[in-house]
Protein backbone atom coordinates (compact mmCIF):
# COMPACT_ATOMS: atom_id res chain seq x y z
CA UNK A 1 0.00 0.00 0.00
CA UNK A 2 1.41 3.37 -1.03
CA UNK A 3 0.54 6.64 0.64
CA UNK A 4 1.14 9.82 -1.31
CA UNK A 5 1.74 13.15 0.37
CA UNK A 6 -0.02 15.90 -1.51
CA UNK A 7 0.34 19.56 -0.68
CA UNK A 8 -2.27 22.10 -1.54
CA UNK A 9 -1.52 24.21 -4.59
CA UNK A 10 0.31 27.38 -3.59
CA UNK A 11 1.44 25.91 -0.26
CA UNK A 12 5.10 26.92 -0.64
CA UNK A 13 4.37 30.48 -1.72
CA UNK A 14 1.91 30.89 1.16
CA UNK A 15 4.47 29.50 3.58
CA UNK A 16 7.10 31.90 2.21
CA UNK A 17 4.78 34.91 2.57
CA UNK A 18 3.98 33.90 6.14
CA UNK A 19 7.64 33.47 7.05
CA UNK A 20 8.44 36.82 5.45
CA UNK A 21 5.68 38.50 7.45
CA UNK A 22 7.08 37.01 10.66
CA UNK A 23 10.53 38.38 9.89
CA UNK A 24 9.17 41.85 9.08
CA UNK A 25 7.00 42.00 12.20
CA UNK A 26 9.84 40.69 14.37
CA UNK A 27 12.19 43.38 13.05
CA UNK A 28 9.54 46.06 13.55
CA UNK A 29 8.78 44.78 17.04
CA UNK A 30 12.49 44.85 17.92
CA UNK A 31 12.83 48.38 16.55
CA UNK A 32 9.84 49.57 18.61
CA UNK A 33 11.22 47.88 21.75
CA UNK A 34 14.56 49.63 21.24
CA UNK A 35 12.86 52.96 20.57
CA UNK A 36 10.66 52.48 23.63
CA UNK A 37 13.65 51.73 25.84
CA UNK A 38 15.53 54.73 24.45
CA UNK A 39 12.59 57.08 25.08
CA UNK A 40 12.18 55.78 28.64
CA UNK A 41 15.95 56.21 29.09
CA UNK A 42 15.81 59.83 27.81
CA UNK A 43 12.91 60.70 30.08
CA UNK A 44 14.29 59.24 33.30
CA UNK A 45 17.04 60.76 35.43
CA UNK A 46 20.39 59.10 35.00
CA UNK A 47 21.57 56.74 32.31
CA UNK A 48 18.97 53.96 32.56
CA UNK A 49 20.99 51.78 30.20
CA UNK A 50 24.00 51.74 32.51
CA UNK A 51 21.79 51.16 35.58
CA UNK A 52 20.32 48.10 33.87
CA UNK A 53 23.81 46.94 32.84
CA UNK A 54 24.95 47.26 36.48
CA UNK A 55 22.00 45.12 37.51
CA UNK A 56 20.26 47.68 39.70
CA UNK A 57 17.04 45.81 40.52
CA UNK A 58 14.59 48.70 40.21
CA UNK A 59 16.01 49.79 36.86
CA UNK A 60 15.74 46.21 35.58
CA UNK A 61 12.15 45.78 36.83
CA UNK A 62 10.93 49.09 35.42
CA UNK A 63 12.72 48.62 32.07
CA UNK A 64 11.27 45.13 31.76
CA UNK A 65 7.75 46.40 32.40
CA UNK A 66 8.21 49.16 29.81
CA UNK A 67 9.26 46.59 27.20
CA UNK A 68 6.32 44.31 28.07
CA UNK A 69 4.05 47.33 27.61
CA UNK A 70 5.42 48.04 24.13
CA UNK A 71 5.18 44.34 23.23
CA UNK A 72 1.49 44.28 24.22
CA UNK A 73 0.84 47.23 21.93
CA UNK A 74 2.75 45.63 19.04
CA UNK A 75 0.97 42.29 19.43
CA UNK A 76 -2.52 43.82 19.43
CA UNK A 77 -1.64 46.11 16.51
CA UNK A 78 -0.57 43.07 14.49
CA UNK A 79 -3.64 41.08 15.52
CA UNK A 80 -6.02 43.92 14.64
CA UNK A 81 -4.85 43.99 11.03
CA UNK A 82 -6.20 40.53 10.27
CA UNK A 83 -3.36 39.37 8.06
CA UNK A 84 -3.04 42.47 5.86
CA UNK A 85 0.74 42.85 5.85
CA UNK A 86 1.31 46.35 4.45
CA UNK A 87 -1.50 47.88 6.51
CA UNK A 88 -0.33 45.91 9.54
CA UNK A 89 3.23 47.17 9.33
CA UNK A 90 2.08 50.77 8.98
CA UNK A 91 -0.51 50.52 11.76
CA UNK A 92 1.90 48.72 14.08
CA UNK A 93 4.50 51.43 13.57
CA UNK A 94 2.04 54.26 14.23
CA UNK A 95 0.32 52.57 17.16
CA UNK A 96 3.65 51.53 18.63
CA UNK A 97 5.05 55.06 18.53
CA UNK A 98 1.84 56.59 19.90
CA UNK A 99 1.83 53.95 22.63
CA UNK A 100 5.41 54.77 23.61
CA UNK A 101 4.56 58.46 23.95
CA UNK A 102 1.38 57.66 25.91
CA UNK A 103 3.33 55.32 28.16
CA UNK A 104 5.98 57.89 29.03
CA UNK A 105 3.45 60.67 29.68
CA UNK A 106 1.20 58.43 31.80
CA UNK A 107 4.02 56.96 33.87
CA UNK A 108 5.64 60.35 34.51
CA UNK A 109 2.20 61.67 35.59
CA UNK A 110 1.79 58.66 37.90
CA UNK A 111 5.22 59.24 39.44
CA UNK A 112 4.43 62.93 39.97
CA UNK A 113 1.00 62.23 41.44
CA UNK A 114 2.34 59.62 43.87
CA UNK A 115 5.44 61.66 44.71
CA UNK A 116 7.85 58.99 43.46
CA UNK A 117 11.36 60.29 42.81
CA UNK A 118 12.15 57.90 39.98
CA UNK A 119 15.83 58.89 39.93
CA UNK A 120 16.25 57.80 43.55
CA UNK A 121 14.26 54.61 42.93
CA UNK A 122 16.32 53.65 39.87
CA UNK A 123 19.68 54.26 41.58
CA UNK A 124 18.73 52.35 44.73
CA UNK A 125 20.86 49.17 44.91
CA UNK A 126 18.10 47.50 46.95
CA UNK A 127 14.70 46.50 45.62
CA UNK A 128 12.16 49.28 46.19
CA UNK A 129 8.40 48.74 46.27
CA UNK A 130 7.94 51.94 44.24
CA UNK A 131 9.42 50.11 41.24
CA UNK A 132 6.42 47.77 41.31
CA UNK A 133 4.00 50.71 41.19
CA UNK A 134 5.88 52.31 38.28
CA UNK A 135 6.08 48.95 36.50
CA UNK A 136 2.35 48.43 36.97
CA UNK A 137 1.81 51.87 35.44
CA UNK A 138 3.83 50.87 32.37
CA UNK A 139 1.94 47.62 31.90
CA UNK A 140 -1.45 49.21 32.60
CA UNK A 141 -1.02 51.94 29.99
CA UNK A 142 0.29 49.33 27.54
CA UNK A 143 -2.90 47.33 28.07
CA UNK A 144 -5.09 50.41 27.65
CA UNK A 145 -3.40 51.39 24.40
CA UNK A 146 -3.38 47.80 23.14
CA UNK A 147 -7.11 47.32 23.73
CA UNK A 148 -7.84 50.74 22.22
CA UNK A 149 -6.30 49.45 18.99
CA UNK A 150 -9.00 46.79 18.73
Amino acid sequence: MTTALALEAGYWSSLGRGAGAIVLYALLGLALLLIGFQVVDWTTPGPLRSMVARGLPNAVVISSAAMISVALIVVLAIFAQGGRLAEGLIATTVYGLVGIVAQVIAVRALEFTLGIDIGVVLRNPEFSIESVVVSAGHIAIGLVVAVAIL
